[in-house]
């Protein structure tokens, strides 16, 4: 099975310092549920792992996220894209979970629910806590420039092996080629 797993704010969706807290507040990043599609069609299954501390800091409850989530499904089928799975991380940083970024627990539970290897599926994030977390599995780090991109590049500190692009639509593009390259050399 072909896997990609992707953050949710700042990755598909415009990103805010002030958490997105409503339906109407997730607004799609251009191109990103066409890229989300080219994933699709080219066989790959899309997973979402997102931190969404919000609800422990009771800026907004499950059934808002489940609402946004809902928005950010039929948003995706509109574009011809789907996504099979959201996995969320309701904590906050100090509650010392195993499933916010970037510790592993949220990816070792995206393997165990689709019973595979996470070794070289690619991971595409706007920040460190998102590359580290896949790269601690095994995952292969994409960084886009969206959300935090810039200030995560700024920072350095980038897993071995990351890759930077302009945003989801480009790093897709980049993984759908290098596929087909190293399809092409077998």
């Amino acid at each position: 099975m072909k896997l990609v797993i992707l953050d949710r704010d700042g990755v598909i969706n415009h990103d805010s310092d002030e958490f997105i807290k409503s339906p109407e507040e997730w607004i799609p990043i251009p191109g990103s549920l066409e890229a989300i599609a080219r994933l699709n069609q080219s066989g790959y299954r899309v997973v979402v792992a997102s931190n969404q501390s919000g609800i422990a800091r009771g800026l907004f409850d499950i059934f808002t996220l489940n609402a946004i989530h809902q928005k950010l499904h039929r948003a995706a089928k509109q574009a011809g894209a789907d996504i099979d799975a959201v996995f969320f991380c309701p904590h906050a940083a100090d509650d010392n979970c195993d499933c916010r970024k970037p510790k592993p627990g949220m990816f070792q539970a995206i393997a165990k629910r689709f019973e595979v290897s996470l070794k070289g599926v690619p991971c595409i994030g706007d920040s460190l806590r998102d590359l580290q977390a896949g790269f601690i599995v095994g995952c292969t780090p994409l960084l886009v420039r969206t959300g935090k991109g810039e200030r995560t590049l700024a920072k350095g500190g980038l897993p071995p092996g990351t890759s930077v692009h302009v945003d989801l639509a480009a790093a897709v593009e980049f993984l759908l080629k290098s596929r087909k390259v190293a399809v092409e050399a077998a």
